[in-house]
């Protein structure tokens, strides 16, 4: 009998380690369907694309509960390379993102959000913990279709362009008050081993196989920032 008990608690030490792992290279699937999407369908103009220092992806996110308005997604955040921010696209930290008030946004089905970090600054302050848009950064509604053309961040003076999509549809959405934080367990499970988002960007890991399909679309999307 405590054979078998052993046994059973081995292999549930070594099932959990694994199926964490599995959720997160599924969050990194989604991620990479919804960011294909929404370039795909030009809904976010690569010329766009190709100012950003960072991307974040929210695939599916959900209400928590009716009546309360409010939500909460799991998502991805892809940097590019460098220590301007200006080269290839490097391994994904993963980012929760909890707020009640887009709860009206939502309805009663899940949505995806794509924000896009314009700038240093904006980057800076979402790798550095939990970030409120609106507050600690400057967040708009991403510009779609003919209002892209031409569109400058550094002019702007916005620090991260908002996009969601719901029933298909994509548009450019106000998430003002919308905080954001990393999500430690979902990087260690990713990574196996506790790390920092900022490590995480900077180099200190490699990209895992999941990302590859995120990764290499962004790089021959947009492979320099521009």
């Amino acid at each position: 009998m405590k054979k078998r008990l052993v046994t059973l608690a081995l292999c549930l030490a070594v099932a959990v380690p694994v199926f964490a792992q599995g959720k997160e290279d599924t969050r990194l699937a989604n991620s990479a369907d919804v960011l294909k999407q929404i370039v795909g369908d030009a809904n976010l103009p690569v010329s766009v694309l190709n100012q950003a220092d960072c991307v974040l992806v929210f695939p599916s996110v959900k209400k928590v509960a009716i009546g309360i308005g409010g939500s909460y997604g799991r998502g991805a955040l892809i940097c590019r390379t460098g220590a301007d921010k200006n080269g290839k696209w490097g391994a994904p930290a993963m980012y929760k993102l909890d707020q009640g008030s887009i709860g009206v946004q939502l309805g009663s089905t899940a949505t995806d959000f794509v924000l896009v970090i314009m700038n240093n600054k904006g980057a800076e302050q979402i790798l550095n913990g939990k970030t409120k848009l609106g507050a600690d950064a400057a967040a708009a509604a991403g510009p779609t279709g003919a209002a892209a053309n031409g569109y400058n961040a550094d002019a702007m003076k916005v620090d991260v362009l908002t996009y969601s999509r719901s029933k298909g549809l994509f548009a450019g959405v106000s998430l003002s008050g919308a905080s954001m934080d990393t999500d430690d367990d979902a990087n260690k499970a990713l990574y196996g081993k506790p790390i920092s988002a900022s490590a995480i960007v900077d180099g200190g890991a490699a990209i895992p196989s999941a990302a590859q399909g995120l990764v290499g679309f962004l790089d021959s999307t947009s492979p320099a920032k521009k």
